[in-house]
């Protein structure tokens, strides 16, 4: 049985609620204020709430914040019942998370039928979450035992050829094993951080549709960033003379540093991994009243308009004719990520060059000089 809050400090309209609720099969528990109501959200987790927006001591809009802000109840369904139609307020509400909104005085019919919706879509959304960590556990078994035994057996194979033979190895010998052992480990520690991050990106994607990142968390400077980290990539890969960087004036990135150095970190192995020594890969910045553009493009394998369109399922493509190290998971990576933060991922490959496009949203102009 599904389970209903309804939050109105009106008695009557409140208990008539209550009573077609419970009429339709409905379990309905209820609170004549927005901070009782608030508490009881927590305290019964209901499927859907049903909350009037002018209240005393916590108006219905506080009442979505606090449940937004808390882990344990951000993703119910919440509709606010309102006697007020304003666009302004109505915008208000949905910039908060709310669901929807019914207009007092409503039908049965009208009330039931939003009801009966939105636990409808919730189901939906997740049922599809199901599904989709049903194939992420399936996928993760098909891709771990070749990319975790690949360098667990050049880390057993090295390390149990310098115990054996220690004393008759060279001081050269020696080194050039502890790199491989390094270069093993790291590539294991790589593998991990992303499967990790991928599976936390899904479960985010399933129960809210967008990341929200606190102002203070935003990036101040994608400059330093992208220089830092491509030419960090290059130089590992002694490619640094290959790379050329074009970086627009800083302005601050609705994104944590976190998840954009990440992004620039994947994009930057892509170009790396799937284009020969010697051939460029140039890298530029743009930007406009709302957006901030990078630009990456390799000259390289190319991808078909069908593996583009494949990008989330996380898979290496051609691994039988072409056997790269990784796991595939760094654009899916990338493309989800884009996603949460409301921008935009774009793959052109064709004739031998290969373009990523990554549009992130700047920090509303309102707030930027507080960051810059």
């Amino acid at each position: 049985m599904k389970k209903i809050l309804v939050i109105e400090d009106e008695q009557f309209v409140r208990e008539n609620i209550v009573e077609i609720l419970e009429a339709s099969g409905y379990a309905v528990v209820s609170a004549p204020n927005g901070a009782l109501g608030a508490g009881l959200a927590g305290e019964h987790l209901p499927d859907i709430i049903l909350c009037d927006v002018m209240m005393p001591e916590l108006d219905g809009h506080g009442v979505l914040k606090a449940l937004r802000n808390n882990a344990a109840t951000a993703n119910i369904p919440f509709i606010f019942l309102t006697a007020r139609a304003d666009t302004s307020d109505l915008r208000h509400g949905m910039n908060l998370g709310a669901d929807d909104y019914i207009t007092k005085p409503f039908r049965v019919s009208e009330l039931l039928k939003a009801v009966e919706m939105r636990l409808a879509k919730q189901d939906t959304v997740r049922n599809s979450a199901e599904e989709k960590l049903r194939l992420l556990r399936a996928n993760i078994s098909l891709s771990l035992p070749h990319e975790f035994l690949t360098p667990l057996s050049g880390i057993l194979g090295f390390s149990e050829l310098l115990l054996s033979s220690y004393d008759a190895l060279s001081r050269e010998e020696i080194l050039e094993m502890l790199e491989q052992l390094n270069t093993s480990a790291r590539r294991i520690h790589h593998l991990v951080q992303n499967f990790l991050l991928y599976a936390k990106l899904v479960s985010v994607a399933s129960e809210r549709s967008k990341i929200h990142i606190e102002n203070y968390d935003a990036v101040a400077s994608p400059k330093s960033i992208i220089e830092e980290v491509i030419y960090s990539k290059a130089q590992h890969e002694e490619r640094t003379e290959d790379v050329t960087i074009t970086v627009c004036k800083d302005v601050p990135l609705a994104m944590s540093s976190v998840y954009f150095t990440k992004i620039i970190e994947e994009i930057i192995d892509n170009a790396l991994k799937y284009s020969q020594k010697g051939t460029p890969i140039t890298v530029s910045t743009n930007q406009d009243d709302r957006t901030y553009t990078v630009e990456m493009t390799n000259l390289g394998r190319t991808m078909t308009s069908e593996q583009i369109a494949a990008i989330g399922a996380y898979t290496q493509f051609d691994r039988q004719v072409y056997e790269q190290q990784g796991s595939g998971l760094g654009l899916s990576i990338t493309l989800k990520l884009l996603e949460l933060h409301d921008g935009h991922f774009v793959i052109k490959s064709e004739n031998g060059k290969t373009t990523v496009r990554l549009e992130i949203p700047l920090v509303e102009a309102s707030l930027r000089e507080e960051l810059s």
